[in-house]
């Protein structure tokens, strides 16, 4: 794992992000690379792209995508206006799980949103991820919230 390297993603990294989220079927939200999909995908890596409160990043071993997450920097008026960043979408390659790799991702994470200023960072996770959660309190996350969802469009 030496080689790993953590970069923004760009759009050739897109498919292989997909693919990553394909692979998690508590996670994925029915997400699946297809030529009547790509569309609706690339827009939104376009919108990601354009705004300068998300950025979204890759984790790469030589060439392959093995890993993929997506911070959301949060101006808050509470903390006196503390910045706090969001994770999210945090997918390691299924084959390569628990080899470091995810730990090496969240703490490039936590050195980019220190870096830029943050005071803070969140994350949710599905409450039946019980090793996923072991894995987040491991690296200093506690359980401080209670997290709710609504769907808007079905």
């Amino acid at each position: 794992m030496s080689n790993l390297l953590i970069r923004e993603a760009q759009a050739e990294d897109l498919e292989a992000i997909i693919r990553l989220h394909e692979e998690d079927e508590l996670g994925s939200h029915g997400d699946l690379w297809s030529p009547e999909t790509k569309a609706a995908y690339e827009a939104a890596f376009a919108a990601i792209r354009r705004s300068p409160e998300n950025r979204l990043f890759v984790a790469l071993d030589g060439d392959e995508v093995i890993g993929t997450f997506q911070l959301t920097f949060i101006p808050n008026l509470t903390g006196r206006g503390a910045l706090r960043v969001k994770v999210e979408s945090v997918k390691v390659k299924a084959a390569r799980r628990s080899t470091g790799i995810g730990a090496k991702m969240m703490e490039f994470a936590e050195d980019h949103a220190r870096h830029h200023g943050a005071r803070a960072m969140e994350l949710t996770s599905n409450k039946t991820r019980k090793d996923a959660h072991r894995f987040y309190e491991r690296l200093g996350f506690s359980r401080s919230h209670e997290g709710f969802k609504k769907k808007l469009i079905e």
